[in-house]
């Protein structure tokens, strides 16, 4: 339990919390970018990644005069989309440009490498629907004939694995299939980014290729459905 209480500590302070947050989009970050993003002076936030990398959170890449943090690995990602999750909603946005940032979060983003939000909870449903995973999300054998079909190759890396989504809580797909799918989709132009965030949206091309690989979308997104509250509110920390 000692080490669960140093991993706890790592992640208790404000600003470790929001660096951790920002990595949740899986790419590599500059410590300068990261002070900025946490509104903290560089020196400050140097200190706090040191800590973060010597805790096992984070990995250090150094490229010349840059050091570049990135999360030490998806299994970091899922344990903060989970804690988030059993945080509950955060305070409500203060402004129109945070309440628009929360909804687009709320609809559609990357935890770390695979999908999550309404559209990685839409993209699960499809996969149940066509048999490629159980409601366990485990891949079925059907389902592996699917993947390999569009080009998966199996490594040692776990195959599926269910991720507890803070926005719509229930688990959305993670693991080398999740990756997996999530690179397809950005290589075939289905998903964009929203801006430099890690919100994301399904393209025309994207809500096409989807029927055509027999996903279809659940027609009501986070923010047009009644009586769900998952949207609403929510802070765009994780």
């Amino acid at each position: 339990m000692e080490a669960l209480a140093q991993v706890a500590g790592l992640l208790a302070d404000k600003t470790r919390a929001a660096i951790c947050g920002a990595l949740l989009d899986g790419r590599a970050w500059t410590a300068r970018e990261l002070a900025a993003h946490a509104g903290v002076a560089a020196s400050t936030a140097s200190e706090h990644l040191t800590r973060l990398v010597e805790g096992g959170v984070l990995v250090e890449h150094r490229q010349g005069r840059h050091r570049y943090v990135a999360l030490a690995g998806p299994h970091v990602a899922e344990l903060l989309e989970a804690m988030a999750a059993f945080a509950g909603p955060g305070p409500r946005p203060r402004s129109l440009r945070s309440a628009a940032v929360s909804e687009a979060m709320a609809r559609g983003r990357t935890c770390y490498d695979h999908l999550a939000g309404w559209l990685g909870i839409s993209l699960r449903s499809g996969l149940v629907e066509l048999g490629v995973v159980g409601d366990g999300l485990a891949v079925t054998g059907t389902g592996m004939v699917w993947l390999k079909e569009l080009g998966f190759e199996p490594s040692k890396r776990v195959v599926s694995r269910a991720c507890l989504d803070w926005t719509e809580r229930v688990p959305h797909l993670a693991g080398a299939a999740g990756a997996f799918l999530c690179g397809v989709f950005f290589e075939r132009g289905w998903v964009r980014r929203i801006g430099t965030s890690r919100a994301v949206v399904l393209t025309p091309a994207g809500e096409q290729g989807w029927r055509e690989l027999g996903l279809l979308p659940d027609p009501a997104p986070v923010g047009q459905r009644g009586g769900h509250g998952s949207g609403q509110g929510t802070g765009a920390q994780h």
